[in-house]
């Protein structure tokens, strides 16, 4: 501590969360932290999309048996609805439900916030590895 610096500095109590509190956070994160969820969200995000158009529209090609696992998880946590059609071969949809479509808003805030903050993260990333450089050798 300087001695300039006398304040007692204390948590925002808005931003703790005891950890051992089940909020389900590792459950979401889960999801959202894997390759693929967040960006086949964002993808539905720009509207219904077929199976083939939401493998062609992701980038770094998806697999199809990978795109199907993704899908079918995000269906199951009620983040992606999947329409049927009666038509041979059958037609599917996917898209956003209004959960889905609310978790999006917040994934899109990080994206804005990564967008906004990714240069000044790389200054001090840089600036921590020039000031520990030699330290893990």
């Amino acid at each position: 501590m300087s001695a300039g610096h006398t304040e007692v500095t204390t948590p925002d109590p808005e931003l703790f969360f005891d950890p051992s509190e089940e909020c389900g956070i590792r459950e979401v994160l889960d999801r959202i932290g894997d390759k693929w969820s967040v960006q086949v969200m964002v993808e539905l995000s720009r509207g219904v999309r077929r199976f083939r158009e939401l493998q062609r529209a992701l980038p770094g090609g998806i697999s199809q048996r990978m795109l199907t696992l993704t899908v079918r998880r995000l269906e199951r946590d009620g983040l992606v609805a999947r329409t049927v059609y009666p038509t041979v071969p059958p037609q599917v949809e996917y898209e956003l439900t209004g959960l889905g479509w609310s978790l999006a808003r917040l994934v899109r805030s990080l994206a804005d916030w990564s967008r906004e903050h990714r240069a000044e993260m790389a200054d001090f990333r840089h600036q921590w590895d020039e000031a520990h450089r030699g330290a893990a050798e």
